[in-house]
């Protein structure tokens, strides 16, 4: 398993577990106040043990209600678990799980993504290892009278051997017609046909050319059938040689008689300039009703992660593309290294995650929004702070539920550190 692993770099997320140690005697230093938040609620606090532990996934809700979810530890194999919450009358939540993982030619292990349901409420996700060639599947698991079953439907076996790419770590993409659209080194898509599921590599990242290496995050998609996402790595960036710093992409299908393939745009180019940001985060890219996309990296003004704006004009000869630096986090109490992406509401506020940073005795990360100004600035708003007992290292995005609240996991903390799963009234 630890071999499948470096075939692949870390997200931030892992590698910052490293880091954490390092930055804890610079947050130390920090005196401003903890934000005590008092519609803060754990729904679930993982063992680490049968009902699994260690979130780095996005939750999901069904029609019904109930929430969905993955867990990169624990569960019968200790290769993770996929889980639903179901909610009570009286405010509890009962975790149920609903497939324990293993690392085997006929299942996969870890996943990191989140997981994605169609209308059935059938659950759609990847797992970075396991599989046939052991380098990662992309699974389905459907309700029946007994229980929940796993189907596989790709096995990945690298660009080396058949070019669709490999270690899925992202979100899967459902469109209208239940076609599925992910990543693993490649963007690509799954469609269901007579003689079951066929991949298609959508376009392979080579890191070559400006070109984008390592696109760990899942897409999003247009009305037009675009496809947007980052990169980890690539994209020649001048300050973050010689890997690169990541960059934002969009592929576009073929119109009307066409014949070639998908066509990529790279959007922006991070590091280029001291200031700007890198690695790209790991979470799904949001866009607002004009097409401008929002993120979160590493890097900024303090080297403490950045919120971005990538802003569309069109124009006679195509569209243009400006990125835009929202927030620079300081690393102190409102955060550091925010590892998922960021999520838009209905009025425009964006809200995320920090995985480090916040409490100068933990440096568990913290729950942010952001809120456009009319004179074009952006205001920061701490949400909550982490202390560990009520969870730590948030590293997905959130999910904005029915009722209005924001709903997510925290990878690691809680009552019995394995993680948590929570809810937030903004």
């Amino acid at each position: 398993m630890k071999a499948a692993i470096m075939r692949t770099k870390l997200p931030l997320s892992v590698l910052m577990l490293v880091s954490v140690l390092g930055i804890a005697a610079a947050l130390q230093q920090v005196s401003a106040r903890i934000q005590k938040s008092a519609g803060y609620k754990v729904l679930h606090a993982f063992t680490g043990g049968k009902d699994g532990g260690g979130l780095w996934g996005s939750v999901a809700f069904d029609r019904d209600g109930n929430l969905y979810g993955v867990t990169q530890g624990g569960g019968a194999y200790n290769g993770g678990t996929a889980f639903r919450l179901t909610p009570s009358s009286h405010g509890a939540w009962t975790e149920t799980v609903l497939h324990n993982f293993q690392s085997s030619a006929h299942d996969g292990a870890i996943p990191f993504g989140g997981p994605t349901l169609d209308a059935a409420g059938n659950v759609y996700g990847t797992t970075p290892l396991g599989g046939t060639h052991h380098y990662g599947t992309v699974y389905k698991l459907t309700r029946g009278s007994n229980g929940w079953r796993e189907d596989i439907l790709h096995n990945f076996c690298a660009r080396r051997n058949c070019s669709d790419g490999a270690d899925p770590w992202g979100s899967l993409l459902i469109d209208g017609a239940g076609n599925l659209y992910g990543t693993a080194d490649s963007a690509f898509k799954l469609s269901l046909g007579t003689k079951g599921w066929t991949e298609v590599a959508l376009h392979l990242f080579t890191g070559n050319n400006g070109d984008g290496l390592f696109p760990q995050a899942g897409p999003i998609r247009d009305a037009a059938g675009n496809l947007y996402g980052t990169t980890r790595y690539g994209g020649g960036g001048p300050w973050c040689a010689p890997d690169g710093c990541g960059i934002v992409w969009e592929l576009s299908p073929p119109t009307g008689s066409a014949i070639q393939g998908w066509t990529e745009h790279i959007l922006y180019r991070f590091g280029l300039s001291r200031t700007d940001g890198d690695t790209p985060s790991l979470g799904q890219l949001a866009m607002d009703p004009e097409g401008n996309l929002y993120g979160a990296a590493g890097g900024g003004k303090y080297k403490a992660g950045i919120v971005y704006r990538v802003t569309r004009t069109a124009g006679v000869l195509g569209d243009t593309w400006r990125t835009t630096i929202l927030y620079n986090f300081t690393g102190g109490a409102d955060g550091s290294f925010p590892g998922g992406g960021v999520i838009l509401d209905s009025a425009g506020n964006l809200y995320g995650t920090t995985i480090a940073g916040g409490s100068p005795n933990c440096g568990c990360g913290v729950v942010f929004k952001l809120s456009p100004q009319t004179d074009g600035s952006w205001k920061y708003t701490l949400l909550h702070t982490f202390v560990g007992s009520d969870g730590a290292q948030p590293d997905a995005n959130l999910t904005l539920g029915p009722d209005g609240k924001l709903y997510g996991t925290a990878a690691t903390g809680g009552a019995h550190g394995g993680g948590v799963v929570f809810q937030l009234t903004p």
